[in-house]
């Protein structure tokens, strides 16, 4: 009961900042009207640095079993750096998060054709999504009883293809003295869009420097994945995980898991919720023990995408760290990837004057 009415306070508590903030003063952010800036969030151990380009997630520091600081993100050294990127490190991504088949939807009779940038396909958001623009920052407190910066962005109608002027806030916000809650807002300003965000952070509970996280322990609370074929485009089916390697509904090592794949794990996993619940419900649990450490990731979105970093090939990051295949993992709760080509899937749409609702709550502790 504590745990449940825990979360639900944190679930209003966020609810009230981005709506506070949805009001703020000052336009969105369009491209290159906004100068890169870095900015640190500081609670108790844990210590954050983000930046307005893409509205991302650069560090995050906390403590292992020891007492030790890590920086458990990948990334690069400098704002600048970030601009070149294109592993989508700690971004937000968007329009649409993930994959659209052949960049092209039909809505309402109407055939959209997007731009693509993986093949014939449309890989979050194009080559020019949320990723790779400037947030305008609408409200900024570096500690306190809640540190938090909110980003504002307006994706203008006909942006990479899209329909209608959507208005994007995304929240970072550090609560207690372990918790990381993230909100992602899209309002629908004048035409039917679709929307799925997703915050695309490399997490390596060791230290973003301490080599694979094929050691590390994970529970994915999702009893079904939805297939895909060779270019990651959903089949349309959704299948039980269970005798397959996508079965992690008890914790399994990564390493254990990964061996029958060699590309390693790039799939949507439908999580176990109640349908039509927007509450948040617990999606993931990550434990490294060679730091003793835990990340506890809840949503109230319906699928995560669990993401082992298997398309990493010698990346240059923080400090001249090398970056190689499954360094990192990554969880990133979503609607399902093309979900717009398959009526199925849970719905993607937002109609004008209608907001699109992403939270994601992360919980670290430490086990000895």
């Amino acid at each position: 009961m504590t745990r449940t009415f825990n979360l639900i306070s944190i679930f209003f508590f966020v609810l009230a900042l981005t709506s506070a903030n949805g009001s703020s003063s000052g336009s969105e952010a369009s491209h290159g009207k906004e100068e890169i800036g870095v900015y640190e969030l500081k609670k108790g151990n844990v210590t954050m640095k983000v930046t307005n380009w893409g509205a991302t997630i650069m560090s995050l520091v906390l403590p292992d079993k020891k007492g030790k600081l890590d920086d458990v993100v990948l990334g690069y050294d400098s704002a600048k750096d970030y601009k070149n990127d294109s592993t989508y490190f700690g971004s937000v991504v968007g329009r649409v998060a993930n994959r659209i088949a052949n960049a092209q939807f039909t809505l309402n009779g109407t055939k959209y054709k997007l731009v693509p940038n993986e093949g014939k396909n449309m890989l979050h958001g194009g080559p020019k999504g949320f990723s790779d623009v400037a947030w305008k920052v609408s409200r900024y407190e570096k500690d306190g009883r809640a540190p938090h910066i909110v980003f504002k962005y307006l994706s203008k109608d006909g942006e990479e293809g899209f329909p209608g002027n959507l208005r994007i806030t995304v929240s970072y916000t550090l609560l207690g003295d372990d918790k990381l809650s993230i909100s992602m807002k899209a309002k629908a300003l004048d035409k039917v869009t679709p929307a799925n965000l997703a915050q695309h952070t490399y997490w390596n509970l060791g230290g973003h420097n301490s080599g694979d996280i094929l050691s590390e322990e994970i529970q994915i609370l999702g009893s079904h994945i939805t297939p895909t074929d060779s270019l990651l485009i959903p089949t349309g089916q959704i299948s039980p995980v269970k005798g397959t390697p996508y079965d992690f509904l008890q914790p399994h090592q990564i390493g254990s898991q990964i061996k029958s794949l060699p590309k390693g794990f790039d799939i949507n996993y439908v999580l176990d919720r109640a349908e039509g619940s927007k509450s948040l419900q617990k999606a993931a649990v990550v434990h490294d023990k060679r730091s003793g450490r835990v990340m506890e990731l809840y949503t109230n979105q319906p699928g995560v995408q669990f993401y082992t970093g298997s398309m990493l090939k010698d990346v240059k990051g923080k400090g001249g760290c090398v970056y190689k295949a499954h360094a990192a993992l990554c969880l990133e709760t979503q609607k399902f990837p093309d979900s717009v080509n398959h009526p199925n899937f849970p719905s993607e749409i937002v109609n004008p004057g209608q907001t699109y609702n992403h939270i994601m709550l992360f919980k670290f502790s430490v086990k000895p």
